[in-house]
């Protein structure tokens, strides 16, 4: 923990660190991040373009020296308040096409361990899909959580919903948090502030024990919808080049999640999509607001989709309501995965649009191909639900 201007600051490392989305929300929590770890050198670039406070290594996390990095720092073992990070979490998504425990992947959570073991951090913050609790029937959630135990932490596990942190999009996430210190397990957890209606289609129990967070009671707030997330970005935005072209806003912020995620922002960036191709375009024209692929004509359909029942793929060429939350952002707005058509225009989903559906700040920005833009922001984690969490952690190390 360091101090600035009299106050507080709780000292983080991001592992697995992406374009930055944990890092994002942990800071809005109250902490500073000092190191992160990312072998894309695009994502990196994007995390350092936006995290310019952290020094930032692009390489193999398993060439990268923790004694090193903790010399560098002059910590001493138990210095570091916060180690965190999301392991690659391919092999274990119930969306991976098979899910292997030969994909090495499976295995970097180990690199994690060693940089445990080397700082001692006083907590510790695992993120992955909700997979992860079913995967080797549970056996390598179990062998993460009795490995931490072995450095002396005491362990708590949680599939948390983002929708309950104010999110507008439909997004399960893993957590695991680790103390040095005993814990009230409960206060460790943040408690949901909206109200979401979300269905989790995944096992969700550990040790006989079901792991879910619950629903937020009558008093919270309701859930950010897509008209609550994306009403004010410009219209009809056509696809530009220029890496830091600016759009303006098309109105002052229509909600509170706008006031938030406009903070220091002077214009709109990152807000272009991609492009439909003629059959898409055609497609779209036949699906409204709530519909998907069930209401293309049969000929129009793909061929792999014209054997498909209609309770089948419902959210492939889907295009939600302004009422609805977004469905799970993946690393493509292809409309072919999911319901990423735009609700009221004849396109996909902005750069833009999807990450304040992740609700990414609009200061944040996206840098490489649209390819990559599009990846940096599906695989991030939430900032408003890292912040959640970190606020709680936070208030653990205030009282410890």
């Amino acid at each position: 923990m360091r101090t600035k201007g009299g106050g507080h600051i709780f000292t983080s490392i991001d592992l697995f660190a992406g374009a930055g989305g944990l890092s994002t929300g942990l800071s809005q929590a109250g902490f500073q991040p000092l190191f992160a770890s990312e072998v894309h050198p695009i994502y990196a670039a994007t995390y350092a373009r936006n995290h310019q406070e952290a020094e930032v290594t692009v390489d193999d996390i398993r060439r990268v020296n923790a004694h090193e990095v903790r010399s560098r720092f002059g910590m001493d073992k138990g210095d570091l308040d916060l180690l965190a990070g999301g392991p690659p979490c391919q092999g274990f998504s119930i969306n991976a096409p098979v899910r292997s425990n030969e994909d090495p992947r499976n295995h970097l959570f180990r690199e994690f361990l060693r940089f445990t073991e080397e700082f001692m951090p006083r907590t510790i913050l695992i993120e992955n899909v909700p997979g992860l609790v079913s995967f080797e029937r549970g056996r390598t959630l179990e062998a993460i959580m009795s490995s931490l135990e072995q450095y002396g932490y005491h362990t708590s596990v949680k599939i948390m919903s983002a929708a309950y942190h104010g999110v507008p999009q439909t997004r399960w996430r893993t957590i695991i948090i680790g103390t040095l210190n005993t814990h009230d397990e409960a206060s460790l957890w943040p408690q949901p502030t909206h109200k979401a209606t979300v269905r989790a289609n995944f096992s969700h129990s550990f040790h006989g024990i079901n792991i879910l967070e619950q629903p937020a009671d009558a008093t919270a707030q309701p859930a950010t919808t897509l008209r609550d997330a994306i009403s004010d970005l410009p219209r009809s935005p056509k696809h530009i080049s220029a890496q830091d072209a600016i759009a303006q806003y098309n109105s002052a912020p229509l909600s509170t999640f706008q006031k938030q995620v406009r903070t220091g922002s002077i214009g709109v960036y990152n807000h272009f999509s991609s492009n439909l191709s003629r059959i898409n375009l055609e497609r779209l024209s036949h699906i409204p607001p709530g519909g998907n692929w069930t209401n293309i004509p049969h000929s129009l359909l793909p061929a792999g989709m014209q054997r498909a029942r209609k309770s089948d793929h419902t959210k492939r060429y889907g295009r939600p309501r302004w009422s609805d939350l977004s469905g799970t952002l993946l690393t493509k707005c292809d409309p072919h995965w999911g319901a990423f058509f735009h609700p009221s225009e004849d396109r996909v989903f902005t750069v833009r649009e999807a990450a304040r559906i992740q609700s990414f700040p609009d200061t944040y920005h996206f840098t490489g191909s649209l390819a990559d833009q599009y990846a940096e922001v599906g695989n991030a984690v939430p900032p408003m639900l890292a912040r959640a969490i970190g606020s709680t952690i936070a208030d653990h190390l205030r009282s410890t």
